[in-house]
């Protein structure tokens, strides 16, 4: 079985004024298509605003960069859009039958990671979006004809309506333009800063481990969709580790460098290699991955196609190891009874994040 596994850069899909669209491609990264799951990257300037618009994939927004990000969405049947603030360290979650906007109401760059789950997308490995304005909005496919009927316009209010917006993906909007303001209530509901949240796991020297599930935050449930948030510090340690669940991982570097090391079948090392920020990985089910910061530290966040993540481990106080029967672990790896005792209080002792070596 031949994975290609290597971490990928996004590409540039749009560019213009108000911001910039980043998409990785499953025809460069066929893991995404195999995987079923996909990502994309939403870069806004200061005014900048992303059209109205619906996708074909599940999927949840992790805020890299910015203070005062609105989003907006409407959910079908709703008689009013429901509107939400968010920063950096924020997630939210975007599921498929939700129409969402996007603006960047502060001073400086609003940067929004994408990631999601592709089973039902046209293209597996990339989200697909439909724009409802715009020169690809679905406004320009209809006939003038259809709308005049449709909105009881006449022909020159028709040409208004479906011509008057020469942009593209996303604007810069003028100065004197308002957009509505965010909702408290919605947002504590619908939005979950897990940058600020309390760690599952902190360990001195090492770093933080924050997962997030259905358990902490409902509205995720609704994306079918987990999150973990891991912050190691310099040459710091994310032991080896693999989902029993048969979900698929996906990692992103937001900060930092480091390696990652990932074993699949038959016991193969599938992937050997460094990790910078910027980059995308994909880690199949099953496999196990491991991670070790370099000396400046490295944070990234981990989607996984389940609402419910079950973890297996090698190491700590509920390693697969220290489960196991001493005299099973003597015969599988055919040690000695002194030196299974020596592992077993070695594994004990250590936790899923891992220091550097004095």
């Amino acid at each position: 079985m031949e994975l290609n596994l290597s971490p990928k850069f996004a590409q540039k899909i749009f560019e213009g004024e108000g911001g910039t669209y980043y998409s990785w491609s499953s025809s460069e990264y066929e893991s995404l298509k195999e995987a079923k799951v996909g990502g994309g990257r939403l870069v806004l300037q200061p005014r900048g605003f992303a059209f109205p618009h619906y996708a074909d994939s599940n999927k949840i927004g992790y805020v890299l960069q910015g203070s005062s990000g609105v989003v907006g969405m409407v959910y079908p049947k709703a008689s009013q859009e429901t509107v939400l603030k968010i920063k950096a360290g924020d997630i939210i979650p975007v599921p498929t039958r939700a129409i969402s906007w996007w603006y960047n109401d502060g001073d400086s760059e609003l940067i929004v990671l994408f990631l999601g789950e592709t089973s039902k997308a046209y293209v597996p490995g990339e989200f697909t979006y439909f724009l409802l304005a715009g020169t690809l909005g679905i406004l320009g496919g209809f006939s003038t004809e259809f709308h005049s009927r449709a909105y009881n316009l006449n022909n020159e209010e028709v040409e208004k309506l479906a011509k008057s917006q020469a942009g593209v993906l996303l604007i810069k909007l003028g100065e004197g333009q308002k957009m509505p303001q965010p909702c408290k209530n919605s947002t504590d509901k619908m939005v979950y800063d897990i940058g600020a949240a309390s760690p599952d796991f902190h360990v001195q020297n090492a770093g933080l481990l924050t997962v997030l599930t259905e358990k902490k935050f409902p509205f995720i449930g609704e994306v079918g969709l987990s999150a973990i948030l891991v912050k190691l510090e310099g040459n710091a340690m994310s032991s080896p580790i693999y989902t029993a669940d048969s979900s698929v991982g996906v990692i992103y570097v937001a900060k930092g460098s480091g390696r990652i090391q990932v074993v699949g079948i038959n016991g193969a090392s599938v992937l050997d290699t460094e990790l910078k920020a910027g980059h995308l990985c994909v880690v199949p089910r099953f496999f196990v991955a491991s991670t070790i910061a370099d000396g400046e530290g490295m944070e990234y966040l981990s989607m996984l196609t389940t609402t419910q993540p079950l973890f297996g481990e090698f190491i700590g106080e509920t390693s697969v190891w220290g489960a196991l029967s001493p005299k099973v672990i003597q015969a599988s790896l055919n040690l000695t009874p002194e030196f299974e005792q020596v592992f077993r209080a070695r594994i004990k002792k250590i936790t899923i994040l891992v220091p550097p070596h004095d």
